[in-house]
This record gives structure tokens, C-alpha cells and sequence, in this order.
């Protein structure tokens, strides 16, 4: 299966370049060049991933994300002139799935396509750690009211559906297959990301806080408890 990325950036040298790249690895590629544009596109075709650029004319990227997480949860690689922490934080809170600084690498950014459709499509074979945790044979786990099917990447608290973004799901359920074990972030993106962990890389705590404050608005409860200076888990 072809998969289809829509490439968002006002820059037309760059958007192109970012095109060339994508077709050469096999990728079917549409292309727009301010926000209200993408989301028309979004409105009439399907993508499986939006690399999105965030200083645009018309819309910027922040509020593209914002009303793509409103109705989807496609993957968003969002690119950015801006490279201090909290422009980061602030892409990855909007929504983004991940951030990529300019001028960038064009491998780097394959390398990021390739690890975020793996996590959205994939995810539900390569998860976790090795262990069987509690998980039944039809790859379902529960934890308290909450159902997280690993199948359909679909979890339900009381029969209510909770959205999630694939690596929200991915880190979901890395710490619900393994009840009471204390995971660092470095061993979170590692496992989740499958990338090399870098020193002060705050993307596992900007993923943990939007996952916690999804979690809480359904069990009124952020489930994912914070071990000071060691990581996260789930409590058996």
C-alpha cells in the first residue's frame, strides 16, 4: 500500500525538495502552500501524514494542527525555523507528533516519515517491551475502566472512546503492558520512537502531559503516575 503525505510549507523550493525526496522512497505526495489550503486538501482527500511547516501566510502551523487534531489523528511531522526548546514544546502540545528544526537534512526527515507511519500502522506489532503483560489473545488490555485494543489502536474508558495520536497510544500502551515497572524517558523514545535518545530531549514529557490530560478528562484521573528522577508507570 502506497501511502500519501501531504507536504505544507509556503516555501515552494523547499516543498518541492521535500516532494522529490518522498517520491524517490516510493511515497505518493500532495503539496500546499498556506494553512487554508491544507486544511481544504485534508477536507477533500485522504493522507496518512502531514509534514507541516509553521510559519505560513493566511494560517500558521499552530493553528493548522490545532484544527487537523480537532477532527483527526493523521500523523503531523511539524518543521520550523525555530529551534528553541519552548517552539518545540509549544509544536508538540499543539498536537504534533514530532519536530523537525530547519534547515534540516532531508535523510533526517525520511528517517522521521518513516518512523511515524510506522508507529501509526505497525504499531500493534512491535509495541512494548517483549512481555506478555496482561494483554488477552485478542491483544486487548484493561486497566481499571480503561480498554485499550492494540487491534484497532482504539481505547474506551466506560464505552467512551478517548483520541489518540499514535505515539500516545504507543506510550499508553508500553506502560499498561507492564503494570508497576518504572520506564526513564529515554527508555520511552526508545522503545516508542525507536530512535537514539538525545540529552534533554523533552518530547516523551510533552507527549506524557497531553496523554495524562486526555486520560483525566474521562477517568478524572491522569492514570500515569511520575516517579521523581526516574520515569513513569502504570500502577499494577
Amino acid at each position: 500500500m502506497i501511502r500519501k503525505i501531504l507536504i505544507v510549507d509556503d516555501d515552494r523550493e523547499i516543498a518541492n525538495l521535500i516532494d522529490i525526496y518522498l517520491k524517490n522512497e516510493g511515497y505518493a505526495t500532495g503539496q500546499a502552500h498556506d494553512g487554508e489550503e491544507a486544511i481544504g486538501r485534508l477536507d477533500q482527500e485522504s493522507f496518512d501524514l502531514v509534514v507541516l511547516d509553521v510559519m505560513m501566510p493566511k494560517m500558521d502551523g499552530l493553528e493548522v494542527c490545532r484544527r487537523i487534531r480537532a477532527e483527526r489523528e493523521i500523523p503531523i511531522l511539524m518543521v520550523s525555523a525555530k529551534a528553541e526548546d519552548m517552539d518545540k514544546i509549544l509544536g508538540l502540545m499543539t498536537g504534533a507528533d514530532d519536530y523537525l528544526i530547519k534547515p534540516f537534512n532531508p535523510l533526517e526527515l525520511l528517517a522521521r516519515v518513516k518512523s511515524l507511519l510506522r508507529r501509526s500502522y505497525l504499531f500493534g506489532q512491535s509495541a512494548g517491551n517483549g512481555t506478555a503483560g496482561p494483554a488477552s489473545s485478542e491483544g486487548i488490555l484493561t486497566v481499571g475502566p480503561l480498554r485499550i485494543n492494540k487491534l484497532t489502536h482504539s481505547v474506551e474508558a466506560a464505552g467512551n472512546p478517548i483520541h489518540l495520536t499514535s505515539t500516545e497510544f504507543g506510550i499508553l500502551y508500553l506502560l499498561a503492558s507492564n503494570p508497576g515497572r518504572v520506564f526513564s524517558a529515554e527508555e520511552i523514545f526508545q522503545q516508542v520512537w525507536r530512535e537514539k535518545y538525545f540529552e534533554s530531549n523533552n518530547t516523551v514529557m510533552v507527549h506524557i502531559s497531553k496523554l495524562r490530560d486526555k486520560l483525566e478528562q474521562e477517568l478524572g484521573d491522569k492514570l500515569i503516575a511520575t516517579v521523581w528522577g526516574v520515569g513513569y508507570k502504570i500502577d499494577a
